[in-house]
């Protein structure tokens, strides 16, 4: 984030009354309430995801596999896959699946494996269309990723790797073709993975099993850890998007099938990508410092998106106890008292390096302090409006707020404004949103929402749809 100060704000001013009207008629197009006790129809559950204690003995043929645990979570996967595809394409695309020609597990510290798409001794996991295979490093990434987010994370990668596999056999059923823009495969890749693990989860698998808490996290954390860099542009020669991009790719296949995947285009891309350049303004790599000066800029920002609704203080002293969060909103005075010490940890710098290792990094980005503070403030515009300030559904509604005003505030010509996102700042957000205790998407309590998958998609809501859609689809 930045100051990009060329005038007062004036987001969004209209909010205050969409907040009280919003839900007293339906108009074409509106979102319907969202059932928090569901996710894409399913209950909310919580158990260990991974394999079946009773999953059958896949009959795959695995080139250089070994017993390990990554190689088995892969197998089985692909033994699930050609079932997911089978039944699948016939029956919305009427025609048969192929099953991948060639699979191959190698490990990127000791092998150096031929095949038409290159030497297999990369950390990485690919389809290779000259071949027909889909290979995988069981040496450092599958590990390194297991490792970091569990037994889904292999599962996600192969998943993923099929989709490119189903894309080549559709063709032009799906849009695909030799000049198609990278950006376009990955996300339509990420789409066919969201519409798989729907699958799974309506218990279909006879290999697998994943909650739609604890699991489908785990698997949205795996879709952000392989996300573009910042300041990649999606028209780049290997483009795959921004985690927000690609959370909102699959979480469509996920809800609305592989069909709507199959129309992925360019068009559809240059419309929704988050991904964008560096401004000359930007002059800090991405990062806003977390500043008193900086806290008053954002606060003008959330003022003007919110048209003065609720419009808290926002303190680093007095006013309720924060105990221990980023920052608390204390509704008994209208205040956001602030813990300065713990945003200034979660605002410092992602360290990509050391997450690309498997380290983890002690800042979260910039944005994910900021998107904390808006949270509480977005509470004071809710209470303001009469809505109530505890529960799931204020949970829902919170993050979606956030969404709005980072939505507003990245679009230059609506407004002129006081801050300005940088390329990253989305994907901080979505990182905060998979935190066991993230504040984004919590009540007045601090109480999270339990599933990823609804916090990142009413953050998505609210930034690409704005906030009147928050308390229709989230009252």
């Amino acid at each position: 984030m930045f100051p990009a100060r060329s005038g007062r704000a004036a987001v969004g001013a209209a909010l205050a009354l969409a907040m009280i009207t919003g839900c007293e008629q339906a108009t074409e197009g509106q979102a319907m309430p969202v059932d928090v006790t569901k996710v894409g129809g399913f209950d909310v559950t919580h158990f260990d995801s991974g394999m079946k204690p009773d999953a059958p003995t896949p009959d795959v043929t695995v080139e250089n596999a070994t017993s390990q645990q990554v190689d088995r979570l892969a197998i089985a996967t692909i033994a699930d896959l050609n079932d997911y595809w089978g039944e699948t394409l016939p029956a919305e695309f009427g025609m048969e699946f192929d099953p991948v020609g060639r699979l191959i597990s190698y490990d990127s510290h000791t092998d150096n494996i031929s095949t038409p798409c290159g030497t297999l001794n990369q950390q990485n996991a690919f389809f290779c269309k000259p071949g027909d295979i889909v290979a995988w490093d069981r040496g450092v990434l599958l590990p390194g990723m297991m490792a970091k987010y569990g037994p889904l994370a292999p599962v996600t990668v192969m998943a993923h790797e099929y989709g490119h596999a189903v894309q080549h056999r559709l063709g032009d059923k799906a849009g695909i073709g030799d000049s198609t823009a990278s950006i376009i495969k990955e996300l339509q890749a990420d789409c066919l993975t969201g519409a798989y693990f729907q699958w799974v989860i309506a218990d279909n698998s006879e290999y697998l099993r994943v909650s739609t808490a604890d699991g489908l996290n785990a698997v949205l954390s795996a879709l952000y850890f392989v996300r573009d860099a910042p300041g990649m542009l999606h028209g780049e020669r290997g483009a795959h998007g921004t985690s927000f991009d690609r959370t909102y790719a699959f979480q469509e296949g996920f809800e609305r099938g592989p069909e709507t995947c199959a129309g992925y285009d360019k068009a559809m891309i240059e419309r929704r990508t988050t991904q964008q350049e560096f401004s000359e303004q930007d002059t800090n790599g991405g990062d806003l410092p977390i500043t008193e000066e900086n806290v008053a800029l954002v606060r003008e920002s959330l003022d003007a998106a919110f048209g003065g609704a609720g419009g808290a203080e926002i303190t680093s002293s007095g006013g309720c106890d924060h105990g221990g969060r980023a920052a608390a909103y204390c509704a008994e005075d209208g205040t956001v008292v602030l813990n300065d010490a713990e945003l200034s940890r979660m605002g410092q710098p992602l360290d990509i390096g050391a997450e690309r290792q498997g380290q983890g990094s002690t800042g979260k980005g910039d944005f994910a302090a900021w998107a904390s503070i808006a949270s509480r403030y977005v509470l004071s515009v809710q209470e303001a409006n009469g809505l109530p300030l505890d529960g799931p559904l204020t949970g829902l509604r919170t993050a979606c707020l956030v969404g709005s005003w980072a939505g507003a505030a990245n679009q230059p010509r609506q407004v002129d404004t006081v801050i300005r996102l940088s390329p990253g700042d989305v994907d901080e957000a979505v990182l905060e949103l998979l935190q066991p205790d993230s504040l984004i998407a919590s009540d007045v309590d601090g109480t999270p929402v339990p599933s990823g998958f609804l916090r990142i998609e009413a953050f998505r809501v609210g930034y690409t749809e704005g906030p009147e859609t928050c308390t229709g689809r989230y009252t």
